[in-house]
């Protein structure tokens, strides 16, 4: 038998006006997302490394939309069958887990906007493996789009020596690019048979289960309700409870957003919702420059252009099948 699926609510008429929400909505979980990036460098930089960090977002984040489902009289779609069960793991593991482990090890040790960059290079890798693994029809923007991200990837990584970085931190934002492109395609294949909010429970509770034997999420937040936080100096600086902090990373920086953006795909193909979303990087490097006088150079502002003008040309030369399926995933948890 099959998984009841919960259906999508109908997209209202595609006009500038009826958009508008749409837009408000997209734009809103973009900014929830960026701020989550200083935020969790705040947390990375005050005693939590990576790894307790991630379990204590993911098993948090699972309560949460576990508790959501449960008083909304939804507990009946969280069900899974035999035959879903390895897809989930996979999914869950390598599609949203890793994901979140990798990204902070990169926002950790890189400037956050480059970290956030390479992670978005997910849709071009998500094009070619459409191309050539999925066979499916792709257009002629994909070379383009390849040779703008390779170009724009080498200007603002320094390739030749022109810029230092942290080589795991790169590494890690290349494995969170991976992670991301995993989250998109085993995503569009799942939610075609069972609905996006279950989905994204067991994505989460999966490896919260895992990222919990490995760093226990109530220890992590019994450690941060004792140390004390220095906000930066472009927001007012002043100090503030690590748990605060903590908090902010699962509520709003998560949950927030990830609502605000599935809510946006009542108004607005997923396409469009993913090539808006490509404004997360750019913001994030403004928020790095703003709270911690990050910058980048001439030739990485360059890279940074070229590399996201290749993934908005990835995700047209792909199209996506969620064109008409407004509740496949877009946005991850990043």
């Amino acid at each position: 038998m099959t998984e009841p699926r919960l259906q999508a609510a109908p997209r209202p008429a595609a006009t500038g006006v009826r958009r508008g929400p749409g837009y408000t909505l997209l734009l809103l979980g973009i900014a929830m997302f960026v701020v989550n990036a200083g935020v969790s460098r705040l947390a990375l930089v005050n005693g939590i490394d990576p790894v307790p960090l991630a379990s204590v977002r993911i098993a948090g984040t699972a309560l949460v939309l576990g508790a959501v489902l449960v008083l909304t009289g939804r507990a009946r779609t969280l069900r899974v069958t035999l035959r879903e069960l390895p897809l989930l793991v996979v999914y869950g593991v390598a599609g949203v887990g890793l994901v979140q482990l990798s990204y902070f090890v990169a926002i950790q040790r890189l400037p956050i906007g480059l970290a956030l960059l390479l992670e978005y290079l997910a849709p071009l890798l998500v094009a070619l493996v459409a191309r050539f693994v999925l066979r499916e029809q792709v257009s002629a923007l994909l070379w383009p789009a390849l040779a703008l991200s390779l170009g724009g990837l080498a200007l603002a990584l320094g390739v030749g020596g022109a810029v230092s970085l942290d080589v795991v931190g790169v590494v890690a934002g290349l494995v969170a690019a991976v992670s991301f492109a995993t989250y998109f395609l085993l995503g569009e294949r799942i939610v075609r048979h069972r609905d996006p909010l279950s989905t994204t429970f067991w994505g989460f509770a999966i490896p919260g289960v895992l990222a919990t034997a490995v760093a226990p999420w109530w220890g992590t937040l019994g450690q941060s309700a004792q140390v004390p936080v220095r906000l930066p100096d472009a927001i007012g600086g002043g100090e503030v409870l690590l748990l605060l902090v903590v908090l902010w990373v699962i509520l709003l920086g998560t949950l927030g957003p990830f609502a605000a953006s599935t809510a946006a795909l009542r108004y607005l193909p997923a396409t469009v919702v993913t090539v808006v979303a490509t404004l997360e990087p750019v913001g994030a490097a403004v928020l790095a420059w703003w709270w911690f006088d990050e910058s980048l150079t001439a030739l990485q502002v360059l890279g940074f252009g070229l590399v996201l003008g290749g993934v908005v040309l990835a995700l047209l030369a792909r199209g996506t099948p969620a064109e008409d399926e407004p509740d496949t995933p877009v946005l991850p948890p990043t």
